[in-house]
């Protein structure tokens, strides 16, 4: 019988056919087509970008960055966060796993431990060793993430024989999308220069990345500076070269902080005599950076040669640029122009090595950004400043007050409220009580919106809003006993300059997505998408198990 379906397959195959196919020869053949793979899926992430960004300077792109993947690809362009609170960590985590930090555990960048007092890095792992420095910067791994992610169930679907691999300046950005299987996850070091990974994934680095880091690009970019594509007076879309929302770049060396006098092009790095290469994150050669070594990457593990892979790419300096400038700086547009041509010279190469119809590629942010309060305030849009300590000792003194003991509250961690159970079960006071009282009394104050309480956050089934965006944050064993919502408009940020995100607000939460290559047709789209659904289309199409808590739904317009 065997003999017999392969002579058919055979058959069908030939150019050259004695008789018609049947019916039965025409959908075998049909669906061996429609259930092949991309030799290779792409998946960048650009860390704080705004959707507007693409509106805004659309006019200064080039024709192969931005507009190449919306003119020849798909564009979703009513995409949300369906989830608070909206940072690097839980972003990338939820759109690799279809679901929000609920199920897949990853609820901020750090969050608090009740039982131990301590506060966790998303990635954190004291079992896992550096490898490709002599530091503790390699001491991570996804062992934080609790469900799964699109890129282990690609590797599922193969029998664990493809690859998948992932880059990006911040370890958690190169981590989460990678997954718990990948075969690599690469991210910068910034005291040595070097690209560096843990012994969660390897034991040593390979040649090829060896090869790489011996380049000592991270001293060559350092050494040129900061300056702009364009000449000055043409960033018509930005504020002026230098303006009071805008942070400067300074460096301690020895003790002694040098700083630039003004947050003015062109920026030259050597003159502030920098130890390491944190300047190469803040600045566009960071992009130019994570796209060399991607490509580096794709040569040096031969991806798509023989599987379906998977590179994952998230681009971080876009974030650093964004929290020092905020949102409207010449150095933000300079930097996404600058990126726009780093994603022409990876698409191109993708397309010559692949051809366009053999890879796969999206595009999407891991969040936004709010621009800088007082610009907003100087331009009559309401804004302003939240204050977690002001919050926390307001409650301190109301438990003194109104329970006896200050030491009711444990601690105040990224807007959520840990209650000291110890002390609860100790004083008999009830909890359903306690945890009304406070909801009501920080519900009052001028900058919080409103308050839940782990009762209403679990018992409620909210379907729209804040409050379904908390609900889909919260996970019961590592949030908080309340959580509270800031008015709109307000930012928790040391810094009277650049920006911050966080909040289930749309300037935090509406992000590009874009889609080209493998069977995409061209068209934008206006439907409301969450980002979940990312890892739910990429499941149907890769054809591999959707990931195992993924609440995402297929973009099924993509589909079509």
């Amino acid at each position: 019988m065997m003999a017999i379906m392969l002579a058919q397959l055979w058959f069908v195959g030939t150019q050259t056919m004695a008789q018609p196919m049947t019916q039965k020869m025409v959908t075998q053949t049909t669906a061996a087509q429609t259930f092949a793979r991309p030799k290779l899926t792409v998946g960048i992430i650009i860390d704080q970008m705004r959707v507007d960004y693409i509106y805004r300077y659309w006019n200064k792109y080039g024709n192969g960055g931005f507009k190449k993947l919306i003119n020849q690809g798909y564009f979703c362009a009513n995409t949300q966060y369906n989830y608070v609170p909206t940072y690097t960590g839980p972003g990338h985590a939820s759109v690799y796993t279809g679901t929000t930090p609920m199920h897949h555990g990853i609820i901020g960048n750090n969050w608090y431990i009740r039982t131990t007092g301590d506060t966790v890095y998303c990635v954190g792992d004291a079992t896992s060793k550096t490898i490709g420095a002599a530091n503790f910067s390699g001491n991570m791994s996804p062992r934080r993430l609790i469900t799964t992610t699109i890129t282990d169930e690609l590797r599922f679907a193969q029998n664990y024989k493809s690859k998948t691999i992932g880059i990006s300046l911040k370890d958690r950005g190169a981590i989460l999308p990678a997954g718990h299987s990948a075969t690599a996850a690469y991210w910068f070091d910034g005291a040595t220069g070097n690209w560096i990974t843990s012994d969660y994934y390897m034991t040593a680095l390979p040649t090829w990345m060896n090869n790489f880091n011996n380049k000592k690009l991270p001293q060559q970019y350092l050494s040129k500076g900061w300056n702009t594509m364009l000449p000055i007076s043409e960033y018509t879309e930005s504020t002026a070269d230098s303006t009071k929302y805008e942070g400067k770049f300074s460096a301690v060396n020895g003790g002694v902080t040098l700083s630039e006098k003004s947050p003015t092009f062109p920026h030259d790095f050597m003159k502030l005599n920098p130890v390491g290469f944190e300047f190469v994150r803040r600045s566009p050669w960071g992009n130019v950076l994570t796209t060399d070594v991607a490509i580096a990457a794709i040569e040096g593990d031969t991806l798509g040669a023989i599987t379906s892979d998977f590179l994952c790419i998230s681009y971080s300096s876009p974030d650093y640029v964004g929290h020092q400038f905020g949102t409207n700086a010449i150095e933000t547009e300079d930097i996404y122009l600058q990126l726009d041509k780093d994603l022409e010279r990876l698409i191109t190469y993708l397309e010559k090595r692949y051809g366009r119809n053999n890879f796969l590629l999206f595009l999407t942010a891991d969040h936004a950004a709010i621009p800088n309060p007082q610009y907003l305030l100087d331009n009559k849009i309401p804004a302003g400043r939240f204050s977690s300590a002001t919050i926390a000792d307001t409650l301190r003194k109301y438990l003194q007050t109104n329970y006896n003991d200050s030491l009711l509250l444990q601690c105040y961690d990224d807007n959520n409220i840990y209650l000291n159970y110890t002390l609860l079960n100790s004083y008999k006071i009830d909890y359903a009580k306690i945890t009304n009282d406070i909801s009501f009394m920080i519900s009052q104050l001028a900058t919080v919106h409103h308050c839940l309480t782990r009762e209403q956050i679990i018992s409620n089934d909210y379907s729209e809003g804040i409050d379904a965006k908390i609900r889909n944050g919260f996970h019961p064993k590592r949030n908080g006993d309340i959580v509270v919502i800031p008015e709109p408009g307000l930012i928790e940020w040391s810094s009277s300059t650049g920006t911050t995100h966080g909040s289930g607000y749309t300037y935090d939460t509406h992000v590009p997505l874009l889609w080209y290559g493998f069977n995409i047709k061209q068209g934008i789209d206006y439907n409301p998408y969450n980002i979940t659904d990312i890892a739910a289309t990429l499941s149907m199409m890769l054809h591999c198990s959707i990931p195992n808590a993924c609440t995402g739904k297929v973009i099924v317009n993509l589909m079509k």
